[in-house]
């Protein structure tokens, strides 16, 4: 009865050691196994077997983490304070390193994230954070992953997501915004005269090669300015016109006699 009992006992222990040592791990997970607490491998997906007592497994997921940076207060090179916040992309490319050279690396990312991105903001204008948001996103990504790399993570993205800037401050920027517009819309006004003095000058030059032309140019304007009934013009009659229309006339009186 004792034999039976013992044999009962020695089974039910080998199962509960058998489930003891199965670990199943997803296609997106890796097991880090310590031996003794020195590190043995890395196992994974799918049935791992470890030893319970002498073998220790970590998990660790290799999809990519999205983490929100929170909101830093910036001091941008042109002496501005703004509040940024960002979204940083980073994975896991190696699970050994992750664990043993970093307590925590999600903290840790999330930390050095918030750093760099003060860090990197502050080298820049206002001017860059509001109009170069795609070049400031690759020099946070770029600095980020250089310093995670000897973690095992690989920072694929940074976005700044918000510039918060002072309610002064915005004010200063839209009368900066207005003022440009002016200079623009003088400079086109400006530009647009040369334009047209050039034309003119074009124009004169060609009219004065034949007297002729002018004269017509100004009956044509007569008679545009003529079309209005409601309006009473005086205007000079230029010497050279009638004496046209006088030679004019005598060539034809001395025809008909």
């Amino acid at each position: 009865m004792v034999f039976n009992f013992s044999f009962g006992t020695f089974v039910i222990l080998l199962v509960l050691l058998a489930f003891a040592s199965i670990r199943i791990l997803r296609e997106y997970d890796r097991g880090v196994v310590f031996t003794l607490g020195r590190f043995w491998k890395v196992k994974g997906p799918g049935l791992v077997l470890i030893i319970p007592g002498i073998q220790q497994m970590v998990r660790v997921g290799l999809r990519t983490v999205v983490m929100d940076v929170p909101s830093q207060d910036v001091i941008s090179r042109d002496n501005v304070s703004v509040k940024v916040n960002a979204v940083v992309y980073f994975r896991v490319i190696d699970p050994e390193k992750v664990i043993i050279q970093v307590e925590d690396y999600l903290n840790a990312t999330s930390q050095l994230a918030q750093t760099t991105l003060r860090s990197v903001l502050g080298k820049h204008e206002l001017d860059d954070m509001l109009a170069e948001r795609e070049r400031l996103n690759i020099d946070i990504q770029k600095s980020l992953d250089a310093q995670t790399d000897a973690w095992g993570i690989k920072v694929s993205n940074v976005e700044i997501k918000h510039v918060d800037i002072d309610e002064t401050m915005v004010r200063a920027i839209a009368r900066q915004a207005e003022a440009e517009r002016e200079r623009r819309a003088k400079v086109i006004h400006a530009e647009g005269e040369l334009q047209a003095s050039e034309k003119l000058l074009q124009a004169a030059q060609v009219l004065a090669q034949e007297p002729q032309a002018i004269q017509l140019r100004y009956l044509e304007t007569l008679t545009v300015i003529g079309a209005n009934n409601n309006t009473t013009v005086v205007f000079p009659v230029p010497i050279d016109l009638v004496k046209m229309i006088t030679e004019h006339s005598l060539g034809k009186l001395a025809k008909s006699e």
